[in-house]
């Protein structure tokens, strides 16, 4: 759905982006990662052209954005940043409800879309819409930044560190809303991180990225397995490579036939989460329960420490 041909940004000398180039599948979730200071959030903020490219185009479905006007496009393309940058003296609703109204949807139509994105991220409106920024806990107001970007139903939805300033459980929470909603809305996502575990949580496909150029754009098990370059593999966690390897990978993916003799996980749960349940509850097997309870396998911990090794 993104095409983005040898993108590039230049302050006088310097280079901050450098000749990058990436595809972006329609309906996926493709998570651009790197250092501070690597070009990750200007190459985001050229795609909506907060920042205007030196060189290079991007596509969207097949249409050169710098075919239509600046303010035009950002009305299509959803964004939500870290802080979420909701207007302080706005109710949630009409937080929600600023680009639908810039789009000149009627009132009956905005208000029928702020009820359905408070109903899909768990703030009943008569409760939320009427309240302000500052009456809701961080969490909330991330939630509230992502419904905003949303709102006016999206093709493509921009991301710059959108959860770095929750904590740990609360961005956890923001996570699988997200996967949620973009299974839900089928919406293409670009996101920008700094954090790798949830870059390999989210993507579907993973960029990094270092002094202005993309090192290596893939799975994120092929960035585990076969990094092409020396800074992809520090970066990715030479320690942690194993157990980030699990975390991509069910319990449904894993499983052998047969009920094992230990606890029981669901299918989806990752094997890096099976393999931590099953140490500390000191058992050597788990059954996997498919979708509709029954046992649908079984996991043994040498199976996956086997799984974590590479081939």
């Amino acid at each position: 759905m993104i095409e983005i041909e040898s993108l590039t940004k230049q302050y006088g000398p310097t280079v901050v982006v450098d000749a990058v180039s990436m595809s972006i599948v329609r309906g996926s979730i493709a998570v651009v990662v790197g250092t501070s200071g690597s070009g990750k959030s200007t190459l985001l903020r050229m795609i909506n052209q907060l920042v205007l490219p030196t060189r290079g185009r991007v596509l969207i479905d097949g249409r050169d954005t710098a075919t239509t006007p600046s303010h035009l496009l950002r009305r299509q393309i959803g964004y939500a940043i870290q802080g979420n940058g909701l207007f302080p003296h706005r109710t949630v609703a009409e937080n929600i409800g600023t680009v639908p109204a810039l789009l000149g949807w009627d009132a009956e139509r905005i208000k029928a879309r702020v009820a359905e994105l408070l109903q899909i991220f768990q703030l009943e409106p008569a409760e939320y819409a009427g309240k302000f920024p500052h009456q809701l806990s961080g969490g909330q107001q991330q939630r509230v930044g992502v419904a905003r970007a949303l709102a006016a139903e999206p093709a493509v939805l921009l991301m710059d560190e959108p959860f770095g300033a929750l904590d740990p459980i609360i961005r956890a929470k923001a996570q699988e809303d997200l996967i949620a909603i973009q299974k839900r809305f089928g919406t293409t996502v670009v996101m920008v991180t700094h954090d790798m575990d949830e870059a390999f949580r989210l993507g579907h496909r993973v960029g990094v990225m270092h002094a202005g150029r993309l090192l290596q754009y893939d799975r994120p098990a092929a960035l585990l397995t076969n990094p092409k370059d020396a800074f992809v593999s520090r970066l990715t966690g030479i320690a942690d490579r194993s157990l980030r390897l699990l975390s991509l990978i069910s319990a449904a993916e894993a499983a052998e036939p047969g009920a094992g003799s230990g606890p029981a996980v669901t299918a989806d749960t990752s094997l890096r989460d099976v393999l931590s349940y099953l140490l500390w509850q000191g058992a050597r097997s788990a059954t996997v329960l498919g979708a509709d309870g029954s046992p649908a396998g079984n996991l043994t911990v040498d199976g996956i420490l086997a799984r974590g090794r590479p081939r």
